[in-house]
């Protein structure tokens, strides 16, 4: 909707600021400025509008718009243009990802160059970097407590290193994705570090408090994020003699948005960033942003207006970056932070689709696919023009975070079924294969999230211990029909590293005091790059998963119909241990059909076609690609095999 008071000021604030600027520079910024100011003043309006100096606030937004906008790199602007003629750039089935820490997986940033050709091996074009920002060498929760957002940490190498990342990666038509940690920085960044020093406009970027009156107000309503390791959520600060909130360590620090120099400020540093060559933006906690006494302060509207506001600013500067969501809460939470239109996305352009991961480890541990083909069913349509991230795991632990009422309706007792699944997975059942630890155990209720490996939750461990070879072939399977439903599921595919050549659970985390009070970093392997190499040897379960992970990327690229658009369908095939899923494009029809079990299943072919645009014969496997043949009328698949159907060969 126009706006008349909202434009007059924009051109005002133009006119002066632009006063004997290059036009040939400044157009493209204006068209695109002007095209988006509307909703971009009603949201800060809406959230700074009563602030003190609001139209000065203002005028400091569209400065460090302009400012970057006229530092953005030439190679970076052609992109910039090429994605706005081409916006569905990263929902393509060309695009596959892997997540990684880049000391762990090859030294440093320039070992990670020297790794391209093993990245072009593979198939995988889209890396993202687990944190490299600067951040304390102790008190650092794994690089999420920054203290320099414009400084890449030496741990890893410096910002000249990280920029020959960026193009290195953009030569190869290849994309790049950090953490922003946009709720808190460390206790020892500049702003925290003068607010210690007494500087009242910089105690203002925090939640500061003199006494424990108003902590223990927000208390009321803030759960406790890590209950074992960092209870409340605020604490004393010495130097200061105040009391700042910190919800998720004692050195993490809540950034105060309600204050809008904040908000200038972490935009600055975000297109500070992306004209490093960051292409995607992994926006992490991002339900926390906003606090608000009396509420848990997850998930309210202002939080979903700051993002929006990140997210319209950027396009004016740099409309070739996207946002992905860090937000694993409830399905019909996480699909808000896609935005509040249903054309486009006006806030997010992918999330994770953690709903589909911990449906992915309740199937494999029950042998049914019924909770998940429940919580999918309820999964709340996204806006066209954005996509999930599919994973199998990733850094974190693993929490399932389904809902009962699904498990209920499936047939089973939630209470027992969560107790179930954690003794599962942690190996403390009778007969299971996985091998996983319990993080944040709740001994009261017996819950607990999990860690550790694919590999090792998915039995390789248990099967090379015990030595029997079909046990191996069993978990390597499970691993591959995995790999197969991210790859082919709507969304973009995410491998973590490590996964892709098998690597069990690194126990030697409880030996390092920096790492052995969170067995997250069982499954945040170093990378043996001799054993990597035996990634080529016949026989071996790393050869197994690389080979098969492999060619299944490379047919990904070659089916059109496995972009994101919206367009996969469930499939009934009336056999609770086989999930299957269509995905179509015009004339292009794929069906994805997945073993839960660890025996033969048979689906009758009658089964396959009503209703599925499939002819009945002849079909061909993708992933093989050979026929695939019927016996007496049925499809036969083995324990945990996979189909990616078609009728044309």
């Amino acid at each position: 909707m126009y706006n008349p008071t909202a434009h007059l000021f924009l051109r005002n604030c133009l006119a002066d600021m632009l006063n004997g600027a290059d036009k040939k520079k400044t157009t493209l910024f204006e068209n695109r400025l002007f095209a988006l100011f509307n909703p971009v003043f009603e949201r800060f309006e809406k959230l700074y509008g009563k602030s003190e100096g609001f139209e000065d606030h203002l005028k400091a937004l569209i400065s460090t718009m302009l400012k970057n906008y006229l530092a953005r790199p030439a190679a970076l602007r052609k992109s910039d243009a090429e994605r706005e003629a081409r916006p569905d750039w990263f929902r393509s089935e060309q695009t596959t990802g892997m997540m990684l820490y880049a000391n762990r997986f090859n030294k440093d940033l320039n070992g990670l160059i020297d790794k391209i050709d093993y990245f072009e091996e593979l198939g995988v074009n889209l890396l993202h970097l687990m944190p490299v920002l600067e951040s304390p060498k102790e008190k650092n929760d794994g690089g999420y407590a920054v203290s320099d957002y414009r400084k890449i940490d030496s741990r890893f190498g410096n910002n000249k290193d990280f920029k020959k990342v960026a193009k290195t990666l953009r030569e190869k038509e290849m994309l790049l994705m950090i953490d922003i940690v946009v709720n808190h920085t460390s206790d020892e960044h500049e702003w925290a570090r003068k607010a210690q020093a007494g500087e009242a406009a910089y105690q203002d970027y925090y939640y500061t408090f003199a006494d424990r009156t108003i902590p223990e107000l927000f208390e009321r309503g803030l759960p406790e994020i890590f209950p074992e390791n960092a209870p409340g959520n605020f604490t004393f600060d010495q130097s200061m003699q105040k009391w700042v909130m910190t919800v998720f360590n004692n050195y993490q620090w809540d950034l105060n948005y309600t204050n809008p120099r904040v908000f200038i400020e972490m935009l600055d540093v975000i297109l500070y960033l992306a004209n490093m060559g960051v292409d995607i933006f992994r926006m992490d906690a991002v339900a926390f942003v906003w606090k608000q006494m009396g509420t848990a302060s997850q998930n309210l509207p202002e939080a979903h207006l700051i993002h929006q506001l990140f997210k319209l600013c950027t396009q004016v500067v740099a409309p070739g970056v996207a946002f992905l969501a860090e937000a694993i809460v409830a399905p019909e939470e996480i699909v808000k932070y896609f935005g509040e239109s249903e054309v486009w996305s006006n806030e997010h352009d992918i999330a994770y689709n953690a709903t589909l991961m911990a449906l992915l480890w309740n199937s494999l541990a029950t042998h049914s696919t019924r909770v998940m083909q429940l919580g999918l069913r309820d999964l709340p349509q996204k806006p066209k023009g954005t996509t999930w991230i599919n994973y199998i795991r990733c850094h974190d632990d693993i929490g399932l975070g389904f809902e009962d009422r699904h498990i209920s309706e499936a047939g089973f007792d939630p209470y027992m079924h969560r107790r179930f699944l954690t003794r599962f997975l942690t190996g403390k059942f009778d007969g299971t294969f996985a091998r996983g630890l319990p993080f944040m155990y709740n001994p009261k209720n017996g819950d607990a999230r999990i860690s550790g490996s694919l590999a090792s939750l998915a039995g390789l461990e248990t099967a090379l211990e015990s030595g029997n070879r079909l046990a191996v072939t069993r978990a390597t399977d499970r691993i591959n029909m995995l790999h197969s439903v991210i790859l082919s599921y709507g969304g973009i595919p995410m491998v973590y590293y490590g996964d892709e050549l098998a690597t069990l659970n690194d126990y030697s985390f409880a030996d390092d005091p920096a790492h052995s009070d969170d067995n997250r970093w069982a499954h945040r392997p170093v990378i043996n790059w001799k054993e990597a190499a035996r990634r080529t040897k016949k026989g071996q379960p790393g050869q197994a998963v690389f080979s098969a992970l492999q060619r299944m990327i490379k047919m990904r690229k070659d089916s059109p119909e496995l972009a994101d658009d919206n367009n996969l369908e469930l499939v009934d095939l009336g056999n609770e241990h086989i999930f299957a899923y269509l995905r179509s494009k015009d004339d292009l029809h794929t069906l994805l059909v997945h073993n839960f079990k660890d025996n033969d299943q048979f689906i009758d072919a009658h089964a396959l076609f009503p209703g599925l645009r499939l002819q009945h014969s002849p079909l061909y496997d993708k992933v093989s690609g050979k026929p695939v043949e019927l016996e007496e009328g049925r499809l036969i698949l083995k324990p945990y095999q996979y189909y990616w159907l078609t009728n044309t060969k």
